[in-house]
């Protein structure tokens, strides 16, 4: 398997040995491929799906020197949104990170004025090489059941699935085993999976790709090794602002991205004052 995110490995040594596995490789071939990323999707979800838009005003920006970093891949049509992350380490906060990811969606997708009904089925999705609940599946799926009676569904619609690539042997669904094969570093066995070998390979022989790649690496490393924790807060205030801007109560913002209260509402104080 791919070693490319060995702390250990100069950025230049992790571009070489990068595979589909390499969250950034992933976030240029799906963002530059719609088709593609549309096959995943039916590939993972068992679904067909009418078509996907990948949102320009939802594109990460990883030039040097840009505001933040995101590698989701974040797209959605009338009725559907879906958001698909390649998850090589486990940060032991997925599960967290899911819901708000899934909160994140329904914000996005229900504007001012519509009812609760028009929000879209929503889908978020890791795949991740290992197995992040320890139990041996190669898949875990989850929606929200009555506990009293596990027969009734809440019908939220609300879906989230976690791919553990490393188990991909127990998966019976040939092609999802066949793209998770190629995830943990094996040879593809079928179409689809051979094109995300060829699309990976374009990718690391492009020479923009790559030079954002090692000005993203480069600027990682820098802001761990002064601070990881300033660039986390940095980004939830970031994020907390644009929740407040559309109207999110500072209390749920302060709950789900981990920012005191007063915080917040100081923040808020600001936003006031600007308006």
């Amino acid at each position: 398997m791919s070693n490319y995110y060995d702390s250990n490995l100069t950025p230049e040594e992790k571009w070489e040995k990068a595979t589909i596995a390499n969250n950034f490789i992933f976030y240029k071939v799906m963002r530059n491929n719609p088709d593609v990323c549309k096959e995943l999707l039916e590939i993972l979800l068992e679904i067909e799906i009418d078509h996907i838009e990948i949102r320009g005003e939802e594109t990460v920006e990883i030039d040097f020197g840009s505001k933040g970093i995101r590698l989701d891949v974040y797209a959605k049509n009338t009725s559907q949104a879906f958001n698909l992350e390649m998850q090589a380490t486990d940060t032991k906060e997925l599960p967290e990170r899911a819901r708000y990811y899934q909160g994140s969606i329904d914000v996005d997708c229900l504007k001012s004025g519509q009812i609760y009904k028009d929000l879209k089925d929503s889908y978020v999705i890791f795949i991740c090489i290992p197995d992040i609940f320890g139990k041996g599946l190669a898949r875990y799926s989850f929606e929200n059941l009555c506990r009293e009676n596990t027969n009734i569904r809440l019908n939220d619609r609300a879906y989230k699935y976690f791919f553990i690539a490393s188990n991909c042997d127990k998966i019976l669904n040939e092609k999802q085993k066949a793209f998770l094969k190629v995830v943990v570093g094996q040879k593809a066995s079928d179409i689809f999976s051979r094109k995300i070998e060829e699309l990976t390979q374009d990718a690391k022989h492009n020479t923009q790709w790559r030079h954002q790649y090692m000005e993203w690496e480069r600027q990682r490393t820098y802001d761990f090794e002064n601070g990881k924790e300033a660039g986390i807060e940095a980004k939830a205030v970031e994020d907390a602002i644009e929740f407040l801007k559309k109207g999110i109560s500072p209390e749920t913002i302060a709950e789900c991205i981990r920012l005191p209260l007063e915080k917040v509402l100081e923040l808020q104080k600001g936003i006031l004052l600007e308006v």
